[in-house]
């Protein structure tokens, strides 16, 4: 095939052969990266799987599939199957070291896998986590839940929404309030403190008969 290029392009031949291919490796990856999305996609409506096993199942797929693409681009650019087992099972002894001792994110994954089966809210739930009491704490739409910490929406009451991100081992340490996904303004409504007047009409009430005497209202 050289024998038809120009000569300047010659003596890039097999550069430009390992660029082709790592794109056709990276074209091919993304293709079925997205026939994989829309058959889990499919399969997640037709059977009405919860939303956690699809997001689950897409990122398993997608971590493997990036895995197998990188592993078939340093095949192609010269890297010999030894040194990728070898630089594999130091890097996986290293990472499992490191997993090991932090024992606080080893917690956070074992009440991640909790929280998937024994299913305390779903995603979309407004939880709230209490304080000791009946104290407010965080509260918020559950957006997702990863390995490590789940992804609350806070929405204030003044307009505008912020994201907080609270470590798993939290939601089995404290008592979780939940509201169902379709009442949201019962979670905003709980959310909003009461301002200074309202909590002298309510600590004025409660003296009994001299509430009309103190409040003018």
């Amino acid at each position: 095939m050289s024998t038809y290029l120009p000569d300047w392009l010659r003596p890039w031949f097999a550069e430009v052969a390992i660029v082709l291919q790592v794109l056709a490796i990276l074209l091919l990856a993304w293709t079925v990266r997205w026939v994989l999305r829309r058959l889990i996609a499919r399969l997640a409506k037709r059977y009405d799987l919860p939303l956690e096993v699809s997001m689950g199942v897409r990122r398993v797929s997608g971590f493997l599939l990036g895995f197998a693409a990188l592993l078939a681009i340093l095949h192609v650019v010269g890297v010999s199957a030894g040194v990728l087992w070898g630089a594999f099972t130091g890097f996986a002894t290293v990472a499992a070291v490191a997993f090991f001792a932090a024992w606080s994110v080893l917690t956070n994954v074992f009440c991640a896998f909790l929280i998937m089966t024994s299913r305390p809210f779903r995603l979309h739930d407004h939880v709230e986590l209490l304080e000791s009491g009946e104290r407010p704490g965080l509260r918020g739409q559950v957006m997702d839940i990863t390995l490590v910490y789940v992804t609350l929406r806070e929405i204030h009451a003044h307009g505008g929404h912020s994201l907080l991100r609270v470590p798993n081992s939290m939601f089995f340490q404290r008592a979780v309030r939940r509201w169902e996904p379709g009442a949201p303004d019962v979670a905003l409504q709980a959310a909003e403190p009461m301002n200074s007047r309202d909590q002298r009409r309510v600590a004025v009430l409660g003296g009994g008969a001299s509430a009309n005497a103190v409040d003018p209202d």
